[in-house]
């Protein structure tokens, strides 16, 4: 037997094995990273057991996919977020499977992947242009098929498709965006970290009345950009 004919016998048992790596790897995060800081969200736990994040970052640092941190882009933003923080902000948005969710800074998709799983639509926002079409492409690889991406700036929201149940910012304002509030339904929730170098994470419940505020803790996010005039 040729050595060629011998290395393609055993590709799918190297595959398997990285598989059950990375399946080993996502049961620590969730068990010690997510649940164990408290996140109970059943449905949550079991997406984040199965939504593959090492297929969302840069191939070169795949291996570190599921670390206790975020992962970077290989820019200042567009990265993934710490595995806890996703957890957090998305738990608060108390999604029931039925909900249309906006999301404003889709980044490589992860989180949108996450919202997918949970919600029956996702609208995700990403400001660039070329980091937008890189995660719809990898969204609809992997067989999201219940979210949509734009290229846009996220302060416009996405009022063809407005209003909705729940908005998530996975970008850092320093204010919150008022055309974001008026695309949040009545009892509708928003989860976002507002402020400067280091953000308050905030969860706002609309109301008949109005808007409540309730401050969850302090975080560190990318900052959330606005699209630049065109000359």
């Amino acid at each position: 037997m040729s050595l060629a004919v011998v290395f393609l016998l055993l590709l799918p048992v190297a595959a398997v094995a990285q598989s059950d790596r990375y399946e080993s790897l996502r049961r620590d995060m969730v068990e010690f990273q997510v649940k164990g800081r408290g996140i109970s969200q059943t449905t949550l736990l079991n997406a984040m057991e199965t939504v593959p994040r090492h297929l969302f970052v840069p191939f070169a640092v795949r291996d570190e996919a599921y670390r206790d941190s975020p992962i970077p882009n290989g820019e200042e933003d567009g990265g993934v977020m710490q595995p806890y923080l996703s957890a957090l902000m998305i738990q608060l948005l108390q999604l029931s499977g039925a909900d249309r969710v906006l999301e404003v800074g889709t980044g490589t998709g992860y989180d949108a992947a996450l919202l997918s799983t949970l919600a029956k639509e996702v609208y995700t926002i990403e400001i660039d242009e070329e980091r937008g079409n890189a995660a719809r492409e990898r969204l609809d690889l992997l067989g999201y098929e219940n979210v949509r991406v734009m290229v846009g700036d996220g302060h416009e929201g996405w009022p063809d498709e407005a209003p909705f149940d729940a908005i998530l910012l996975t970008a850092a304002p320093e204010y919150v965006p008022e055309k974001l509030l008026a695309q949040l339904k009545v009892n509708g929730r928003m989860v976002v970290a507002v402020g400067g170098r280091v953000q308050n994470l905030i969860l706002i419940t609309k109301t008949p009345d109005g808007e409540f505020q309730r401050r969850i803790e302090p975080v560190r996010m990318s900052p959330m950009s606005a699209r630049r005039e065109r000359d």
